[in-house]
């Protein structure tokens, strides 16, 4: 469900930043409101109190949002707020985000090393990967898992590249359980 309501509202935010050609400052805007509320508990469990009636909530809205962003975005806030469903803006946001860069040809990718690589070899992944997909541009997260012995595992969406010595000793194990002596 809430799956279902992210993807609605984030595409009729999507699909008002792209008729009014707003996109890259509705972006700026909703990753800037998205940072200050959650850097703000205390919002937030204000806006979710149930005794807190919904006028109450849209004007603290406006209070917050009115001339800091654009109307567009204090509007689709306030639209969030009276339909019930701010409990759900994080996921909103994520979504509007999604569909933002997939317009942009923009990928995430979350590259996990054994090991930390240096500034050199980062740009070589990228530079790897811009290659082989049809990005234009990478947003890039590296973590490092010493589990892994050596190698890398690479994610884009829901592809996975796994090259790591782990995986392949998983490999082996698993062929070699399969011969029979």
């Amino acid at each position: 469900m809430a799956k279902l309501v992210s993807k609605t509202y984030g595409d009729a935010l999507f699909e008002l930043a792209l008729e009014q050609d707003v996109m890259d400052e509705l972006s700026k805007e909703v990753q800037a409101v998205s940072q200050a509320l959650r850097e703000n508990e205390e919002l937030m469990k204000l806006m979710e109190h149930p005794k807190i009636v919904k006028e109450e909530k849209l004007q603290i809205m406006e209070r917050i949002f009115k001339g800091r962003v654009s109307d567009n975005l204090t509007g689709f806030l306030e639209l969030v707020v009276s339909k019930d469903r701010y409990s759900e803006i994080f996921e909103i946001f994520d979504f509007f985000m999604g569909r933002v860069r997939e317009h942009k040809h923009i990928g995430v990718a979350k590259v996990t090393t054994a090991v930390e690589l240096k500034d050199k070899q980062k740009k070589a992944v990228e530079k790897r990967l811009l290659a082989t997909t049809d990005y234009k541009s990478f947003e890039m997260d590296y973590t490092v898992d010493a589990g892994l012995i050596g190698g890398m595992v690479i994610r884009i969406g829901d592809r996975v590249v796994d090259s790591s010595i782990k995986h392949k000793l998983e490999q082996m194990s698993r062929e070699l359980m399969k011969i029979q002596l």
